[in-house]
């Protein structure tokens, strides 16, 4: 097993760490039962103290042996306990490791080809591209003239000159209307009714009546 002629193949650092993990249980359950061997012993003490001392001193010299068994188990653990950590540790350092070379492989070969030089170049280009898009863009965005430049006064005074041109022709049309009206419609004649007039001579009468019914009474 060690130094035999044959050589057995290396063992992997995941393979090492299942074995190490397969023997500390094989110790836990050594454990578990020297445990529940020392606890019978002591009992068995116990119950002879008085009664058998030679069966109670065979019991204590049990129990002293699986208690020196069981602090060799216990160092045997700890050993154990810290190989499995340090393999976990070189295989998580392991995986990081070939993790980052095949990144910085992968750089490697997406930057192949390119130049700082011929990468600045470009991008100054892209840059003044972009500022000749900007230009004609706005270009694009300015209102065109076609060349003509308008004196607001002129247009002013244009404006004006309709407006009065408009009032003329209103009030032209306005008077050809009243110009156009036909005869008024005739009036007719309302007949004044005759206001009738008493008579004088009944009021005289009227008055002599009244004289005599006055020497009447």
């Amino acid at each position: 097993m060690f130094g035999g002629k044959g050589k057995a193949p290396p063992v992997t650092s995941g393979e090492a760490i299942q074995k190490l993990r397969e023997t500390e249980d094989m110790l836990l359950k050594k454990q578990d039962f020297l445990e529940k061997k020392i606890e019978q012993e002591v009992a068995t003490a116990r119950k002879n103290a008085k009664t058998n001392k030679r069966a109670a001193l065979q019991a204590l010299k049990r129990k002293k042996r699986y208690d020196s068994q069981l602090q060799q188990i216990d160092g045997t653990m700890s050993t154990i306990e810290m190989q499995r950590e340090a393999l976990e540790g070189a295989n998580t350092n392991t995986a990081v490791l070939t993790t980052m070379n095949d990144a910085a492989k992968a750089l490697k070969s997406a930057n192949k080809g390119m130049d700082v030089d011929n990468v600045q170049e470009m991008m100054d280009d892209i840059a003044e591209q972009q500022d000749v898009a900007k230009e004609i863009a706005d270009a694009i965005a300015n209102p065109v003239a076609f060349g003509q430049d308008f004196d607001e006064d002129e247009l002013e005074a244009e404006l004006d000159a309709l407006g009065d041109e408009l009032e003329l022709e209103e009030q032209e049309a306005l008077d050809d209307q009243m110009l156009n009206i036909g005869p008024l419609p005739s009036v007719p004649a309302a007949q004044v009714p005759t206001v009738v007039q008493p008579a004088k001579k009944k009021v005289e009468e009227d008055d002599d009546m009244a004289e005599l019914a006055a020497w009447a009474s």
